[in-house]
């Protein structure tokens, strides 16, 4: 426990690596995925592979926790001795997560919570969280946390492409046109989370590494404008590329002062499918 006794909450959306999570106290909340047989909680009961292995009989949805179950994780921070909490979400232009997690602790009153909307997703939403828990380590007062962190998030950014945009479309993330056109030429769309947190297209590729190229030189470019940034890759087992990106970002982005690695949640494969990788960045504060 930190000495300021502020917990850090986040959903499964975020994609903070398992030893972060486990190091600093990360509170999660699973996100669901739901089947024709039943509801399995991201993360606890169903893993990415078993989601992936399910595709070729079933693309299942996805859902927010439940107010209770949002309520219950505050609930057990408290009782664990923290007196405070961050709660960082991811987009609230992609889920209602966000404002479910305002509504409960509007009615907290006891337990003070400053609840944070990336706009972002994955594992750039994941460098929120992160950031968030060096800031309360640092001794950043409480009352500064949510603006600080809001700042931060606008700063950070996540590119990503799919190999197959059908999952995409299937969960009504990009709509017919662009799937189809995409599907026909061999086009592989470089998508990115803009201003209010929603999908959009910031490059068409033909092709696969040249997607793949982009989103890497996308990432390039925004580091000059900071001092130092944090880098991320994200990818899923069928396209496991985090050692040769991380390499290239280390080697081609002379201001990186980290490069993290990190997999791809059940909730979040869901909508991208079993060929994805990201890369986010996101600047160190003075």
């Amino acid at each position: 426990m930190n000495d300021q006794r502020i917990a850090i909450l986040t959903d499964t959306g975020t994609n903070v690596p398992a030893d972060f999570v486990a190091a600093h106290d990360i509170r999660q909340i699973p996100l669901m995925v739901n089947y024709s047989d039943g509801t399995f909680r991201s993360e606890v009961d169903i893993t990415t592979d078993e989601v992936i292995d399910r595709f070729a009989t079933e693309i299942p949805t996805t859902s927010l926790p439940s107010p209770n179950d949002i309520k219950v994780a505050l609930d057990k921070a408290h009782a664990d001795g923290y007196e405070k909490a961050v709660f960082v979400t991811i987009s609230s232009g992609l889920s209602a997560t966000n404002a479910t997690v305002e509504l409960v602790t509007s009615q907290m009153e006891d337990f003070p919570v400053a609840v944070v909307d990336t706009k972002s997703i994955g594992v750039a939403a994941g460098l929120v969280v992160m950031a968030a828990a060096r800031m309360v380590e640092e001794d950043v007062p409480f009352d500064q946390l949510k603006g600080k962190l809001t700042l931060l998030s606008a700063d950070t950014r996540v590119y990503f492409t799919v190999k197959d945009l059908y999952y995409l479309r299937h969960g009504g993330r990009i709509n017919e046109a662009t799937y189809r056109l995409g599907s026909v030429l061999n086009l592989k769309p470089v998508f990115y989370c803009d201003a209010e947190g929603k999908y959009a297209t910031v490059k068409k590729c033909r092709g696969w590494e040249k997607a793949l190229a982009a989103e890497l030189a996308f990432v390039q470019e925004q580091a000059k404008k900071y001092k130092k940034v944090i880098c991320a890759v994200c990818c899923t087992k069928a396209e496991d590329r985090l050692d040769e990106i991380a390499a290239k970002m280390r080697a081609t982005i002379p201001n990186v002062a980290d490069v993290i690695k990190s997999g791809i949640s059940p909730d979040l494969v869901v909508h991208t499918g079993p060929g994805l990788v990201g890369m986010a960045l996101q600047p160190v504060l003075d």
